[in-house]
């Protein structure tokens, strides 16, 4: 069949743009690749958002690759979550091969090896990577509730707390402050300070205190602090105009998917308050990928999905464009996966009756098709998938079975001395590559007793009458017995709060 046959030539039509657009492959019909039919999404719809979807191994992260190449080469900065460590190839051109040549030839591909800049972040520092590190003041009580497994009752009293410390000026920058500010309002000293704000019981607090104090044991203690990152940073483009392509390196997290699903979306929120509106650009000012986006997801309250849902509505008219990257549409709760417009979702599996379950659900979330979408998603081999997108003018694309094109950069990592060589020549290292452990809530509050008198946090292995009485160990020691008068009586200047309760003041 060629392109000029129905109905390889109404997909083709469907995706014949006149502005910039991005290429994506060619059109799969009756198991023959139409190199003459080109899928393609325009420039100027990726602030519209979207999915990235499929199983395990069936070639989500090329996806990415191919997508970022193409976004940088026109201007665009791109964000992206490497959590297996396959993206920092990015930075180095692609090696040619038979296979290159051959996938080439199959979607009409001029290919050639090219290398993208590339800017590579950690979380706090860990394994490679600049740091990014956020305040917990900044950070605010909803997310970090989340991080810590409260509950809806417990989150509420951590809001109570960080609202006090936002009034008296008692800045929240690592989670040695946090514990500071709860141990102080549960003493007899402070609880006097809580009146005009409400309560919070002491068994409350002695919960939140053990659960901060058990994630600063898991190591998480460096992801909080200053310098705190920027993420006006995400937004530049290199001297050749080019976007740049941030790599947030998740390797050595890999462990705490909580902390890094939700650190994505405070840098989101952050870039949501920070950033102007502007309507519909020619081109977003950022593209920002959501990968392991079903860990954001899980467990969520109503709230905190409300949450997600209000910000990538509005996001979207600030320039912003997320794609959301999970294995199937059901990973993504219904309000948001209405505001996807662009999908490109790779081969499911159909093993188990739970499969098949979803297969049908995500064959539900596409447009009328010619295609038997249950037996093509079902048969799609690595780098193929079914694309529909939105036209310039905003009407869903025909639904095609896409051979997705290769990459030009390197299908892989770089190796371990290239990745630090490229972190520490980076202009933004020197930055933000130490730790600055300045005046705040916790040095204000043990200023007035000998750092012997602090009592000690709980050991992993406390009892539990130890674990109850922490918090009668920490608010009896002589740190809190000269505070009443000095805190109580702080004017601070309070920190306006908005989505997630993240600050929206900046430093």
């Amino acid at each position: 069949m060629s392109v000029s046959d129905q109905p390889v030539a109404e997909i083709a039509a469907g995706y014949a743009f006149r502005g910039d657009a991005l290429d994506l492959g060619a059109v799969l019909w009756d198991g023959a690749c139409h190199p003459g039919a080109q899928v393609r999404i325009p420039l100027g719809v990726l602030n519209r958002h979207g999915l990235v979807a499929g199983a395990t191994g069936t070639g989500k992260t090329k996806t990415l690759q191919l997508i970022a190449e193409q976004l940088s080469a026109l201007g665009v900065p791109v964000f992206l979550a490497d959590v297996k460590g396959d993206l920092s190839g990015l930075s180095a051109p692609g090696q040619d091969g038979e296979k290159v040549r051959e996938r080439a030839g199959q979607v009409g591909q001029e290919w050639s090896g090219q290398g993208f800049p590339c800017e590579f972040y950690g979380l706090g520092g860990s394994g490679a990577g600049i740091p990014v590190r956020a305040t917990v003041t900044s950070f605010g009580p909803v997310l970090l509730s989340k991080v810590l497994q409260l509950n809806q009752t417990q989150e509420q009293s951590l809001g109570l707390i960080f609202h006090y410390a936002d009034q008296k000026g008692l800045e929240l920058v690592d989670l040695k402050d946090l514990r500071a500010v709860v141990a102080f309002l549960v003493s007899d000293v402070g609880k006097p300070e809580l009146k005009g704000i409400g309560g919070l019981s002491t068994a409350t607090a002695g919960v939140i205190l053990r659960a901060v104090t058990a994630f600063e044991q898991q190591g998480a203690g460096g992801f909080f602090g200053e310098p705190e990152f920027d993420t006006a940073e995400l937004l530049r483009t290199a001297e050749d105009g080019r976007g740049v392509v941030s790599v947030l390196e998740l390797p050595a997290v890999q462990d705490k998917p909580q902390l890094f699903s939700t650190f994505l979306m405070w840098m989101l929120a952050d870039l949501f308050h920070d950033l102007p509106e502007v309507g519909d650009l020619d081109k977003p000012k950022l593209v920002f990928f959501f990968d392991e986006a079903h860990l954001l997801f899980r467990g969520a309250s109503k709230a905190f999905l409300e949450s997600i849902t209000q910000t990538v509505r509005l996001i979207r008219s600030k320039g912003v464009g997320v794609f959301f990257v999970t294995q199937t549409p059901k990973d993504v709760p219904g309000d948001v996966l209405a505001q996807l417009g662009n999908r490109v979702q790779h081969a499911l599996r159909a093993f188990t009756p739970d499969d098949a379950k979803a297969l049908k659900a995500t064959v539900r979330t596409f447009p009328n098709s010619a295609y038997d979408l249950e037996e093509v998603l079902t048969g799609l081999g690595t780098g193929e998938a079914v694309v529909t997108v939105l036209s310039e003018t905003g009407a869903p694309t025909p639904v095609a079975a896409t051979r997705l094109r290769a990459p030009r950069s390197l299908m892989g990592p770089i190796g371990a001395a290239e990745l630090e060589t490229a972190v520490k020549g980076s202009a933004l290292y020197g930055r933000y590559a130490e730790a600055v452990d300045r005046e705040s809530a916790y040095e204000r509050l043990t200023a007035a007793a000998p750092p012997k008198e602090e009592a000690p946090g709980p050991s992993p292995r406390a009892s539990q009458k130890d674990d109850e009485s922490l918090v009668e160990q920490v608010v009896g020691s002589g740190m809190f017995k000269s505070l009443a008068r000095s805190v109580g009586t702080q004017l601070g200047r309070e920190i306006t709060r908005s989505l997630f309760g993240t600050s929206r003041r900046r430093r």
